[in-house]
C-alpha cells in the first residue's frame, strides 16, 4: 500500500495540541480524518455545555485542513467505565485518577475501535506529548485484531515501549501508563519529539488563531473545571464527620463528607487560623485526620503497595522476574520529580515500592507510575501505604 493511502484518524479536541497533530499528519501525506469525542452531556454550574464550543473549534480546524470531520459519542461508555468508578472510589475513601482511566477505557479502547473498524483507519493519532519505540511505518504494519483487552498474546521482545516526550515539562506518559500493549501498537504521537513552544509556533503559522486563544483545560477528563465539592455532592449524599487532630485526638471541626478530601489537601476548618492538612481518613467513623503544617511528618511515606501491576509491555522486566527486586523511578503525580525506588514483585503480581526518600501524601486510589530511564514501564493503583514518618520516629 502506498504511503499516500495511509488513513489516520486523529482525535481532535478543539485544542492546540490535537490541531498541530492533525496538521503534521496532513503534511506527511496521510489521509487524515478528524474525530471529536463527546463523552459528557451534562451542563456545568453556569448552564452551558462546554463541549459544544470545543466541537465547533474542532470542526473549524478540520475545515481549515480540508479533512473530513466526525463526531462520536461515548457518553454511556464514559459513565460506565470511568465516571461510575470515580464516584465509587471517592465513596470508599480513595482518590481516583479519571484521566488515566479515560485514556485506557475511552480514547485507546472505544475511540481506537471506532477509528479502525468504522472509519477503516490504519492508525489512531492523538496530541499527547509521548513517544513509542515504533516509527509510523511500523505502526501501519501492525495487524489489528479488534481485541484491545486481550492479554493472552505475548509479544516478548517485540513489545512496543512507551517513551517520554522530548519536552520533559509537557511529557504525558503518566496519563498513558494504563494503555494496553494491543492499543499502543496502533497509535501515533506526532508531538512526541516537539516542544510546546514549537507546537504553538506551528499553530500560529497555520492560522489556528481561534484555537490559540483557548486556555488549556485543567479539569476532570471531559467534564472540565468544576467546583469540586458542589459537583461531588450532586452524586453523593453529605455524610458529616469530624476533623480530628492526628497529634492528640482533639476534634478540630466538622466536614460534609470524607470523600471531599484527599491526603495532603489543606483542610479549611472553620475557626482555625493556622493551616491544617489531611493525613488520613476513616470511613467507618467519618473522621478526617489532620495535622498542622504542610510538612508535618504524618504526611510522608517511604513505601506503598500496588494492586496487580499493569506493565506496558505486558510482562514484568526480566531482571525483576529473575531477582524478585529491581531499581527504577516512581511518581504518583503528573509533574512531581521522579524518586528512585526498589520494587519487590509479590506472587500475586502486586508490587511493594520502597522509596529512596519519603514523598508527601501518596494516596490510595491514585497510580504509582514507574520509569526506567526514558521508558514508562506502566502503573499500578496504590492500595496501601507504609507507616508514616511520624510513626517511624515514634518507634525509633
Amino acid at each position: 500500500m502506498s504511503r499516500l493511502l495511509r488513513r489516520v484518524a486523529c482525535a481532535v479536541s478543539g485544542g492546540v495540541d490535537s490541531a498541530v497533530a492533525a496538521l503534521l499528519l496532513r503534511q506527511r501525506g496521510y489521509q487524515v480524518m478528524g474525530v471529536f469525542m463527546k463523552n459528557w452531556d451534562l451542563q456545568d454550574e453556569h448552564g452551558t455545555c462546554t463541549s459544544d464550543q470545543d466541537c465547533r473549534d474542532a470542526q473549524q480546524l478540520c475545515k481549515m485542513l480540508d479533512i473530513p470531520f466526525y463526531q462520536v459519542s461515548f457518553v454511556k461508555e464514559y459513565w460506565n467505565e470511568v465516571f461510575s468508578n470515580l464516584i465509587k472510589e471517592y465513596e470508599n475513601g480513595r482518590t481516583p485518577n479519571p484521566d488515566i482511566m479515560c485514556n485506557k477505557n475511552i480514547k485507546f479502547k472505544w475511540l481506537l475501535q471506532f477509528a479502525m473498524e468504522t472509519l477503516g483507519a490504519d492508525a489512531l493519532a492523538t496530541g499527547h506529548y509521548a513517544r513509542t519505540s515504533q516509527d509510523d511505518e511500523e505502526v501501519f504494519q501492525q495487524k489489528y485484531t479488534g481485541n484491545i483487552d486481550c492479554v493472552f498474546h505475548n509479544f516478548g521482545k517485540d513489545a512496543v515501549k512507551l517513551l517520554k516526550a522530548a519536552d520533559s515539562q509537557k511529557d504525558q506518559t503518566f496519563f498513558l501508563s494504563q494503555v494496553s500493549q494491543q492499543a499502543l501498537r496502533h497509535v501515533i504521537f506526532p508531538l512526541g519529539d516537539l516542544r510546546k513552544s514549537a507546537v504553538k509556533n506551528m499553530a500560529a503559522e497555520a492560522g489556528f488563531h481561534h484555537i490559540l486563544k483557548r486556555k488549556e483545560s485543567m479539569g476532570i477528563c471531559f467534564i472540565g473545571e468544576r467546583n469540586f465539592e458542589n459537583f461531588i455532592l450532586e452524586y453523593l449524599e453529605p455524610r458529616p464527620g469530624n476533623f480530628v487532630s492526628i497529634e492528640d485526638g482533639k476534634i478540630m471541626g466538622t466536614h460534609k463528607g470524607w470523600f471531599l478530601f484527599t491526603l495532603g489537601q489543606r483542610a479549611r476548618i472553620r475557626g482555625q487560623r493556622n493551616a491544617w492538612f489531611v493525613v488520613d481518613k476513616k470511613i467507618t467513623t467519618g473522621d478526617v485526620f489532620v495535622a498542622p503544617g504542610t510538612c508535618h511528618p504524618a504526611l510522608y511515606r517511604n513505601s506503598l503497595k500496588t494492586d496487580p501491576f499493569h506493565w506496558i509491555t505486558q510482562n514484568p522486566p526480566s531482571d525483576l522476574l529473575r531477582d524478585g527486586v529491581m531499581q527504577c523511578s516512581f511518581r504518583f503525580q503528573h509533574q512531581m520529580p521522579l524518586v528512585s525506588c526498589q520494587l519487590t514483585l509479590n506472587p500475586d503480581y502486586t508490587l511493594m515500592v520502597t522509596l529512596a526518600q519519603p514523598v508527601r501524601a501518596p494516596t490510595p486510589g491514585q497510580f504509582a507510575v514507574l520509569y526506567k530511564d526514558d521508558e514508562c514501564l506502566g502503573s499500578g493503583k496504590i492500595v496501601t501505604l507504609g507507616s508514616c514518618m511520624q510513626m517511624q520516629k515514634a518507634r525509633g
